[in-house]
């Protein structure tokens, strides 16, 4: 049986921070982990090294690090994983279960970050700010013959179709949102739901109606390679898919091809199958594909809500009430 630690004097416990670079690179604060005990920081963690550096440990906090039945096996003072995220599929939630490790993660942090960063995808292909930019300080309007050219074209968001796939928290925000430039709003959840304003309908229905379809979805078997060649095919050529989630969810050969031959009008992308992104991934060149490193999350005030969660989070768990517990 594994010793607990609740109640530990605060000096006492253990903590190993296997990711810190993940989360701050120098610019949010780590210290509130300092104040429940004796931290242990690290800024990467190779894989390899996961069960060394966290033998001693009794409070391990992590990102994207892979924990297995077998490293925790290797570390027998482990009583608590805590993830700076939401998702949790990095750890293997079922053997810490019966090994006696509480593993917590961090809800709905993000929302509004997130749905900040659809709009700035949708923004960007409605009104090309960027693009016209470029062209004014490449000397376009001062060779212009009116007050005003328009030689990229724009449009109206009004009256267009938002079509969002999930409809979690940051699924409803992207609602509101998109409710708020006078669009319509479909979506798709696996749970009956109902929202002010927005029509539930099947997932083809949102590939085929939609103008802009964004993924808000979690990554399950159902939900891997849900962007392919089919439901592409079902798209209007107008229309455009945006990728905040999981990148898995996204077939990227299909997606590629899609933009190459004109089935969809582009793409906007935070996330990819293989992270970092690899040199041979398709998407790369892609025509009017905007991509992005996994940043939709990462605004300074979201990291800081983000660590002052987590520290809570292993607090309530010293405290004896655990809270955001996923197993």
């Amino acid at each position: 049986m594994r010793k607990k630690i609740t109640g530990k004097g605060e000096s006492d416990l253990k903590i190993v921070l296997l990711e810190e670079k993940t989360v701050s690179q120098g610019d949010v604060s780590l210290d509130e982990f300092k104040e429940l005990g004796e931290v242990t920081g690290y800024p990467l963690t190779p894989q390899e090294l996961v069960a060394e550096r966290t033998r001693d440990a009794e409070a391990v906090i992590i990102n994207k690090t892979v924990f297995t039945r077998e490293i925790m096996e290797k570390c027998p003072k482990l009583r608590y994983i805590g993830l700076c995220a939401t998702g949790y599929n990095n750890v293997d939630t079922k053997a810490a279960a019966e090994l006696g490790v509480t593993v917590c993660n961090v809800p709905a942090y993000s929302t509004s970050a997130v749905a900040q960063q659809v709009f700035s995808y949708v923004l960007h292909f409605a009104s090309r700010t960027a693009d016209y930019s470029k062209d004014v300080h490449d000397g376009g309007w001062v060779r212009s013959e009116t007050f005003s050219y328009f030689s990229i074209p724009t449009f109206e968001l009004s009256g267009m179709t938002m079509g969002i796939i999930g409809f979690g928290s940051i699924g409803s925000a992207v609602a509101k949102i998109a409710q708020s430039f006078g669009m319509k709003v479909i979506a798709a959840t696996r749970s009956p739901k109902t929202a002010d304003g927005v029509r539930f309908v099947s997932i083809d229905e949102v590939f085929s109606q939609a103008d802009f379809i964004s993924l808000h979805c979690p990554l399950t078997e159902d939900t891997r390679g849900l962007v392919n060649s089919e439901k592409l095919s079902l798209c209007k050529p107008s229309a455009y898919i945006i990728n905040t989630s999981r990148g898995p969810a996204v077939n990227e050969n299909d997606l590629a091809q899609a933009l190459k031959d004109g089935i969809i009008a582009g793409a906007g992308l935070d996330v990819v199958e293989t992270e970092p992104m690899k040199a041979d991934n398709p998407l790369l060149g892609a025509p009017n594909c905007l991509i992005t490193p996994h940043v939709a999350w990462a605004p300074v005030q979201t990291r800081q809500r983000l660590i002052r969660a987590a520290a809570e989070n292993l607090r309530c768990f010293i405290d004896g009430k655990p809270v955001n517990k996923v197993n």
